[in-house]
C-alpha cells in the first residue's frame, strides 16, 4: 500500500496520538545521577565547566540524596576525590575512604536509594593513571588485585552495586572472586566493559581531579576506531561475571551500544558523560538551542539505540520534567 492510501502523518497528528504510539520513551527509573565526593564540611565546590554540579562534602551529600529521594531518582553511582593520593591509591580500598564514609552517609540517610560505586584508582593515584606503574606504563595484573580489594571495601561498606572502569583485563573476573569469597555473591558488578579513549572525559577529569600526570590512557581505553572489539570486550566481562554492561560514552557511540543490544541478552547501561553535558550547557547559556529540549532528545536517543540504564549529568532535570508528564 502507497501513497494516496498510505498516509504515516495520521498517526502524527496531535500530542495524544503521537504519545499513544510512541516507540521508545524515557522513564525516570533509567536514570542513575553522577555524584562527587571530597572531604572536608559545608564544601559544596561549583564544577565550572559543569553547570549545576558540585564537589561535595559529605553533609552537603546527605542533602543531595535528599534531593534525589524526593525526585525519584532510583541510583546515583559515586566518585570520591581522596584528601592524599600515593603512587598505588591506597585511600581507594581505605576503611574511612571518602567513597566508604559516603556510601554510609547515604544508606543513612536514604536507604532506597541504590548505591553504585566506581572502582577505578584514576582519582587516587598520584600519577593520575588507572592502575599501578611499572616501567613507565599501567602494569594490568598487580592493578586488578587492588581494583579487587577496592571494590571489597565498598561492599563492606554497604554499597549495592559496583562498576569498574579501569579497563584491565581480567578485572571483572577478580572483583567477581573477591566478592564471593568475602560474602558478597549477591553484590551485581556493572562493568564499563566498552569504554572508549574519549576526549569528551575533559569536563570529569576536572570534577575528579583525576587527569594523568603523563600520557593519557590509550593503551588500557579503547581506541574510538574499533566496533567488533566493543563486543569481544562485551563477553569477555560477560564471562568473568558482569552482570550489566556498560558503553561510554553514548552519544558518539550509539551504534555500538546498539550492536551490544542486539548480541547479548544482558542489561545495557550508557554513559552520557560529561563532555556531551558541557557542550549543550554551553550551547544552551549562549542562546543557541533549548537545552531542555535537546536534552531530552539527547537522554531519548540513548535510549532508543538500547539503553536500559543512562548515567548521566542532566538526570534531576529529566526527573522534574517526567514527572511533571511534560515529555
Amino acid at each position: 500500500m502507497a501513497f494516496p492510501e498510505q498516509r504515516l502523518r495520521r498517526l502524527r497528528r496531535n500530542e495524544t496520538i503521537r504519545r499513544m504510539v510512541r516507540e521508545t520513551a524515557l522513564s525516570i527509573d533509567d536514570l542513575i545521577l553522577p555524584l562527587f565526593v571530597i572531604h572536608g564540611t559545608g564544601v559544596r565546590n561549583p564544577i565550572p565547566s559543569m553547570p549545576g554540579h558540585f564537589q561535595l562534602s559529605i553533609d552537603e551529600l546527605r542533602k543531595e540524596i535528599k534531593e534525589v529521594q524526593d525526585l525519584g531518582i532510583p541510583a546515583v553511582i559515586l566518585f570520591g576525590i581522596p584528601e592524599h593520593k600515593d603512587e598505588v591509591g591506597s585511600e581507594a580500598y581505605h576503611k574511612e575512604g571518602i567513597i566508604q564514609q559516603a556510601i554510609k552517609a547515604i544508606k543513612d540517610t536514604a536507604p532506597q536509594v541504590l548505591v553504585i560505586t566506581d572502582v577505578c584508582l584514576c582519582e587516587y593515584t598520584s600519577h593520575g593513571h588507572c592502575g599501578v606503574i611499572k616501567g613507565g606504563d599501567v602494569d594490568n595484573d598487580s592493578t586488578i588485585e587492588i581494583l579487587a580489594r577496592e571494590a571489597l571495601s565498598h561492599a563492606e561498606a554497604g554499597a549495592d552495586m559496583v562498576a569498574p572502569s579501569d579497563m584491565m583485563d581480567g578485572r571483572v573476573w577478580a572483583i567477581r572472586k573477591a566478592l564471593d569469597e568475602n560474602g558478597f555473591s549477591h553484590i551485581p558488578i556493572m562493568s564499563y566493559a566498552a569504554k572508549y579513549a574519549s576526549s569528551y572525559y575533559g569536563p570529569f577529569r576536572e570534577a575528579a581531579e583525576s587527569a594523568p600526570a603523563f600520557g593519557d590512557r590509550r593503551s588500557y581505553q579503547m581506541d574510538p576506531g574499533n566496533s567488533d572489539e566493543a563486543l569481544r570486550e562485551v563477553e569477555l566481562d560477560i564471562e568473568e561475571g558482569a552482570d550489566i554492561v556498560m558503553v561510554k560514552p553514548a552519544l558518539p557511540y550509539l551504534d555500538i551500544i546498539r550492536r551490544v543490544r542486539d548480541t547479548f541478552p544482558y542489561p545495557v547501561a550508557a554513559y552520557n558523560v560529561s563532555g556531551e553535558y558541557s557542550m549543550i550547557k554551553a550551547a544552551e547559556r549562549l542562546g543557541w538551542i533549548d537545552g531542555e529540549k535537546v536534552m531530552l532528545e539527547t537522554l531519548l536517543s540513548i535510549k532508543r539505540a538500547g539503553a536500559d540504564l543512562i548515567l548521566t549529568y542532566f538526570a534531576k532535570d529529566a526527573a522534574r520534567i517526567l514527572a511533571e508528564g511534560r515529555i
